[in-house]
Order: structure tokens, then C-alpha cells, then sequence
């Protein structure tokens, strides 16, 4: 169905989400239609999306729309039980969920599990769910409009779960930055530099880039653990590994749509100042791997914002050139250390993905980390 036509069923005028594959027509009608604007906010984490919807609600009195990738719901479950929830304030609210790892059909690892609880999650947060295909019809629609209106009535919450190649649009948004360092050619740099240290790399292409640099070079994968799954977590992982392995240098290569979503981890991190730990941050200030929608690192200061949380070595990258002398440093300086990388978007259009299951990524790390 063509989102412009999907949309209308909805009639709302105010979206909040998190960007999706699944969901780029979507994403890429709401960036040519409203930009990010008080009508289009691209929030830092579907939680985050939800209140944003609710203060809508409650400023406006009409129904906001918020927009995520099904591995999101777990984002949502706190302010969808204890603040939006019919029992506590009945904040009503349209949800649209790519559905990822469907049951039947293949998908990455981390989406599989998700896929198959996915409409059962959003049932069980007393949320009406409606499942949109290829073959959803403007009758199909005009009855979901009819079951939508009376729950919405109640002040109750409705989603529509998208399946691949439900939504389509003519248009797609064309993204893009100032910056000029190749993403995969400064991980190349790191690689090389960490040697025999620990790498602990985010969800996305910077973990697929990096799998498919340690192939071209030989290296084995046993020193990278590769977030597949749970984005804006792969710090905290880091932080969990170099607060026990103390005698060895942790890298966390993170992304700033990752590092955005779950920032509390940067205070954390800076309480503990660990030592050993080298925070590299990947920023083009976009979700990339999802279709390039744009984050919020552009108006962000990420120096002073690791400053106050306690980081102690920080520099900015924004020049190939300065890169190689930026990572040395970081290794050989005393200190929790931040490294940001200003990236370009963009990336081979033959990247792959590994070729490894997670938890043969886990066996083979967890044998070199114990050994």
C-alpha cells in the first residue's frame, strides 16, 4: 500500500520514532514531508518516542503516531505500561512496527526471537494490533480505520505490524553530510592498531565492516565480540568486560545514533574510568544502516558532553591524516580516552554480513578472553 494512502487512515499530523528498513517508505515520506520539525521528531529511543507522543497528546488532545523497528518494543514496554496504559493516565497512541524476523522467513539472528514474541508483546501491553501485508486492501484498511476509532475512543493504544514490502513510496530521501573519512577504511586503521586487544563493536555496519576486514586480512574473529542485536548497549558491554580484564586494552567502537540512544551509559562509564577502555565514536550523524534518517549529533557536543561525564582523554577526528596519531595515542595514554570520528555516510554496496552465528562469535571470543 502506498504510505501517503496508509497514513491517511490514520490521520494524525504529529510522528516520532526510530528509524527502520522495513519502514523506510515510511521514513523517507515523513523526512520529504515534514523534515524534523515540531510534526517529525526522530527520537533518541522509542521510549523516549512514546513520552514525546504523550506530551503531544496532552498539549493537543489529538493522537500522535510513533514509528519503530519491532526490536523497539522493549524501549516501549515502561512508558506503555505505566504511563500511556488505560489504567493509569489512558493516553491513546498509533503505533507502526516493522516486523523483523518474522516466523517463516529468514532474518538476521537477533531479529528471530524478537519476530515471533512481536505481536504477542504488544497484546499483552493491551495494545490492538493490526497486521499490514502486500495484499491489505483500501477495504482491509477502511475496517482497521473502524476498529482503530473505537479503541482510540477508549483511550487505548493500536499498532499496525508491517511486514516486508507493505508500504511503498515513489521517493526516497537522500542524506548525506560534510564529512569525508571512509567509516571502514578508519576501522581498518583501529584493527590494525589494537592488535591483540579486545574489540567490542555496535550493531550494524560497523560490526559488519569490521567481520569482513578481519576476513580480507586474515586476522580471525576470536578479538571482536559483534553486537549484532540490543543497539546502544555495546559500552556497557565493553565497561562490563574491562572492569574484569583489567591487564587488557578494551576498544567499544559505537555509533552515535547507538551512543544517543542509551547515553546513560557514558555516565556510568565515567564513573568508573576505567583505565583500559578506548570509547570510539563513529559519527555521520545518521542512522545509517536503517536508510540514513538523521540523528540529533549534529547539534550535540560530544567532547564536553564526555567531559562531564567523567571521560578523561578526548579528541576529535575529522581528517584522515590525523586518524593514525588520534588511535596511537589513545593506546599508549593512561586514562578512559574517547576518540570521535566524524564519518561520511555510505558504504560498499557489497558489504555482507558475517558469515558466523552469534554464538559462534561468543564460543570464539569467550576462548580467547578465558584462555
Amino acid at each position: 500500500m502506498n504510505v501517503e494512502k496508509f497514513l491517511s487512515y490514520l490521520n494524525s499530523d504529529f510522528y516520532t520514532g526510530v528509524p527502520d528498513s522495513l519502514l523506510r517508505p515510511l521514513c523517507d515520506f515523513l523526512i520529504e514531508k515534514y523534515a524534523v520539525s515540531e510534526k517529525h521528531i526522530v527520537a533518541a529511543n522509542e521510549g523516549n518516542a512514546a513520552a514525546l507522543a504523550a506530551g503531544y497528546y496532552l498539549s493537543t488532545g489529538k493522537i500522535p503516531v510513533v514509528y519503530m523497528q519491532n526490536s523497539g518494543i522493549g524501549n516501549i514496554v515502561n512508558p506503555a505500561a505505566s504511563l500511556l496504559h488505560s489504567k493509569v493516565y489512558a493516553i491513546p497512541c498509533i503505533y507502526i512496527v516493522g516486523w523483523r524476523g518474522e516466523p517463516g522467513l529468514h532474518d538476521e539472528p537477533q531479529h528471530i526471537f524478537q519476530g515471533e514474541i512481536t505481536v504477542r508483546l504488544l497484546e499483552d501491553l493491551g495494545i490492538k494490533t493490526f497486521i499490514i501485508d502486500e495484499n491489505t486492501m483500501d477495504k482491509d484498511m477502511e475496517e482497521n480505520q473502524k476498529v482503530m476509532l473505537e479503541t482510540l475512543g477508549r483511550n487505548e493504544g493500536v499498532a499496525f505490524v508491517v511486514r516486508k514490502n507493505a508500504l511503498s513510496y515513489q521517493n526516497k530521501a537522500e542524506y548525506k553530510n560534510s564529512f569525508s573519512i571512509v567509516r571502514e577504511k578508519a576501522l581498518e586503521y583501529i584493527a590494525d592498531i589494537a592488535q591483540e586487544d579486545i574489540i567490542v563493536s555496535t550493531t550494524g555496519k560497523i560490526s559488519r565492516e569490521l567481520f569482513e576486514i578481519r576476513e580480507r586480512k586474515g586476522q580471525g574473529h576470536s578479538h571482536d565480540f559483534l553486537t549484532v542485536g540490543s543497539m546502544g548497549h555495546c559500552s556497557s558491554i565493553a565497561l562490563g568486560i574491562a572492569e574484569q580484564k583489567k591487564e587488557r586494552t578494551i576498544w567499544c567502537i559505537d555509533g552515535d545514533g547507538a551512543a544517543i540512544m542509551h547515553m546513560g551509559a557514558f555516565a556510568v562509564i565515567g564513573s568508573r574510568k576505567p583505565g583500559n577502555f578506548i570509547h570510539v565514536l563513529m559519527d555521520n550523524g545518521a542512522h545509517e544502516t536503517v536508510g540514513g534518517m538523521p540523528t540529533v549529533s549534529g547539534t550535540m557536543d560530544w567532547a564536553k558532553i564526555a567531559s562531564g561525564c567523567g571521560y578523561e582523554n578526548i579528541v576529535c577526528v575529522g581528517e584522515i591524516e590525523e586518524l593514525k596519531d588520534a588511535l596511537e595515542s589513545a593506546r599508549n595514554t593512561k586514562g578512559l580516552s574517547l576518540v570521535i570520528i566524524q564519518c561520511a555516510l555510505g558504504s560498499r554496496k557489497d558489504l555482507g554480513r558475517p558469515t558466523t552465528t552469534a554464538e559462534e562469535n561468543k564460543a570464539c571470543f569467550m576462548n580467547y578472553l578465558l584462555g
